[in-house]
């Protein structure tokens, strides 16, 4: 009897051992696995040092990362942003206002005519400009579009057609537009901008609740401190261009900065012409030439 209970016990230590050494190895293997570091999901995108391409989560937008000399795009669209939950909403950045900066931008292309000859001036010159584009010119002209890019310009977003209309039916019919356009870049530079420019101007075109529906979306709106007049039926000349940006940009802009409003697409042949006067202005008056980012100032 005595041999048969030592058996039992010999059986039920050695079961106990078994168990114990199962889930030893489950344990270790657990621990393994929680030290072995975890695969993360690649980021799409190219980085470039032309430009800042934000990360998913925004980390890498700080001010000491954004100048004013790097474009600065979105490697998501708006919708893949909130597909995978990350978010929309940009840090809150202090505005760059260190010294006199002149942004050169150019609304309503690319066409295949005059915003061609701008980028000649631009590159003959040294100097790169911002250039608000429409969707459907866009599709157009997507070849130009992407020597835009190429060229270490930057790229806003200026809506699809320009129809005021349907574009400020209300804050949503706004923000489809955009995304419409964003997506029309996207599928030319594989990465969508995140300052817009609204047609006509904010003023009498925004209601109040445009800003903080936008400012939640991520987008940046800039409008203008310095114009040409190249949009009014005047049609004024090159050298009638060169005298507006002569006299607006005297003395001292707000916060340093001169935003400068010109058109690019078919008609505008004054302001091709006007271009080199306009920059050696600006140069004259102790302005060095940047392009529009999120820490670029608000003009109002």
């Amino acid at each position: 009897m005595k041999r048969d209970k030592f058996a039992k016990v010999i059986g039920v230590l050695a079961v106990l051992v078994i168990l114990g050494g199962v889930a030893g190895a489950a344990w270790h293997a657990k621990v393994r696995a929680t030290e072995q570091p975890q695969e993360v999901e690649a980021e799409p995108g190219v980085e470039s040092a032309a430009y800042t391409l934000a990360k998913g989560d925004y980390s890498n937008l700080t001010y000491d990362n954004i100048g004013v000399d790097r474009p600065v795009y979105d490697r998501y669209t708006l919708k893949q942003r909130l597909a995978k939950g990350l978010p929309t909403m940009l840090p809150a950045l202090p505005h760059y206002t260190a010294e006199k900066v002149a942004y050169l931008t150019f609304d309503d292309g690319p066409d295949d005519v005059n915003t061609p000859a701008i980028l000649d001036v631009l590159k003959a010159k040294g100097v790169h400009a911002t250039f608000y584009v429409l969707g459907g010119m866009v599709e157009k002209n997507p070849a130009v579009l992407k020597r835009i890019f190429t060229e270490g310009h930057a790229i806003g977003n200026h809506s699809y057609d320009h129809d005021y209309e349907r574009l400020y039916a209300n804050k949503e019919s706004f923000v489809e537009e955009m995304e419409q356009t964003d997506e029309a870049v996207f599928k030319v530079i594989g990465m969508r901008p995140f300052i817009i420019r609204a047609p006509g101007g904010t003023v009498g075109m925004f209601a109040d609740d445009y800003y903080k529906h936008l400012n939640l979306l991520g987008y940046v709106e800039h409008d203008w401190n310095v114009l040409t007049e190249d949009a009014t039926p005047e049609h004024p000349s090159a050298e009638q261009q060169i005298d507006y940006i002569d006299r607006r940009a005297a003395g001292h802009l707000k916060d340093n900065m001169a935003l400068v409003l010109m058109h690019c697409n078919g008609g505008k042949e004054e302001t091709v012409r006007a271009l080199p006067g306009i920059i050696d202005n600006l140069k004259a008056k102790g302005y060095r030439f940047g392009v529009v980012t999120p820490i670029t100032p608000q003009p109002w």
